[in-house]
């Protein structure tokens, strides 16, 4: 269950285009599913689709992968992760996340935190 969530989410961040991103997000999120971290607080599939969207435009060419294994209990699952470029296996960005996860399996809620950011 803990990993399928983590999944979805990866997935939601890696999408190539904005609709795969928004199809991304509604599997992954319930609707109003809500996403804070030291850059954004957003609500609902647009909100989370807005603060995705602007990573990508923020960091072209860069993925978010998992590092570790996702850790969880009851409905909260905690992992960490990397911001890496394609083209050069830089990591500018890396931090943890928090998800909270509905009854369907979906997130309900995210807790981000940022542990390395770029300039920092």
């Amino acid at each position: 269950m803990y990993e399928e969530a983590v999944e979805r989410y990866f997935a939601a961040w890696n999408a190539a285009t904005p609709g795969e991103v928004a199809k991304a997000v509604a599997a992954a999120f319930t609707e109003d599913g809500t996403f804070t971290d030291p850059l954004a607080d957003v609500a609902g599939h647009d909100g989370i689709v807005a603060a995705i969207t602007g990573a990508h435009q923020q960091f072209p060419g860069f993925k978010f992968t998992l590092t570790g294994t996702p850790d969880g209990h009851h409905n909260l699952v905690r992992f960490t992760w990397d911001l890496v470029s394609t083209a050069d296996g830089s990591s500018p960005a890396a931090g943890f996340d928090v998800i909270t996860l509905a009854e369907d399996g979906r997130i309900s809620g995210v807790a981000g935190f940022l542990d390395r950011v770029p300039g920092v």
